[in-house]
């Protein structure tokens, strides 16, 4: 049976609504039109990784981002990947960046358009790869041996913390009601189920894996890894495509504008080192993802 349950400081996010103040009068409401929609642009973000955490780094694009555009730039966290769908879909968001597998979602239910996402300092689009660990000392050698066993993904809607996961039990043969799968919350949740010995595995995606050996929270020689994924195209952030064609042209072009030091502390997140300006993607870019939906037969009711 699967159970879900959010962090406290997740929880918290929803209500954090930051303004980016800098523009001065005359330059923003001289901006308020096709590059302006609404005297300022919403900018949302899903929380993966601790909102506190996340912030100070979105803080930094979003205020590059303001310059670029001479528009006040919003950034919201909210509570999860469903949330941030309905928010573009209501429209409550112009921007917003998605993981890969909530961007077919909101592509199909709110006019996402994927405009770009994180490079390297050669210019190359980033990815990212899916994985689950066991204790080293775990009997658990393979996807198989998890039949009986406890597996905490991160929450649904998440393409390397559930989508890939639940995939690589699907061409094992396993039936997901064989396995106790647990959404702990978010990515950092699902690693210390398994740290704390809360699950007998647990996926931990490469970025999250950075962050954590970083941070001196995992020792992976501690571990072992039984499954990788393909490797995934890293986060787009789209905009929404029923506002203005000129505002779309001059918010993408202000995205790719942005300096690599701009966007250099969001990329440190997103395992992008070192890190470049921003790259061009569109949703042919995440083909895969929208084949990994069909596999699984997922629906908006699976975010």
């Amino acid at each position: 049976m699967r159970t879900r349950r959010l962090p406290a400081a997740v929880a918290a996010a929803s209500a954090l609504l930051v303004l980016l103040s800098g523009c001065g009068g005359a330059g923003a409401s001289g901006a308020a039109g096709a590059t302006c929609p609404g005297g300022r642009v919403r900018f949302g973000i899903e929380p993966y990784e601790d909102p506190a955490k996340l912030k100070p780094a979105y803080d930094v694009l979003a205020a590059a981002l303001q310059r670029k555009l001479d528009c006040p730039v919003e950034l919201k966290i909210v509570d999860d990947y469903a949330a941030e769908v309905l928010a573009m879909r209501n429209g409550q968001l112009e921007l917003a960046q998605f993981g890969p597998l909530g961007y077919v979602f909101a592509s199909r239910m709110a006019d996402a358009r994927a405009v770009a996402s994180f490079a390297d300092a050669k210019g190359a689009l980033t990815s990212y790869t899916g994985g689950i660990w066991v204790p080293a000392t775990s009997p658990i050698t393979s996807v198989k041996d998890l039949a009986g066993k406890s597996l905490a993904l991160s929450s649904p809607g998440s393409a390397s913390g559930d989508a890939l996961p639940r995939y690589a039990l699907k061409t094992a043969g396993l039936a997901e009601s064989s396995v106790r799968i647990d959404y702990a919350g978010g990515h950092p949740e699902a690693l210390l189920a398994l740290v704390n010995g809360k699950a007998d595995a647990a996926e931990i995606n490469s970025q999250q894996l950075a962050t954590a050996r970083a941070a001196g929270t995992f020792d992976a020689s501690k571990y072992r890894q039984i499954w990788r994924s393909e490797p995934v195209p890293n986060d787009p952030i789209t905009v929404h495509g029923k506002l203005d064609p000129r505002f779309r042209e001059a918010v993408t072009k202000a995205l790719l504008d942005l300096d690599a030091a701009d966007v250099a502390k969001v990329g440190a997140f997103l395992d992008v080192d070192p890190p470049g300006p921003l790259v061009a993607v569109t949703t042919e870019t995440y083909k895969p993802l929208f084949d990994l939906a069909t596999a699984l037969g997922l629906t908006e009711k699976d975010v």
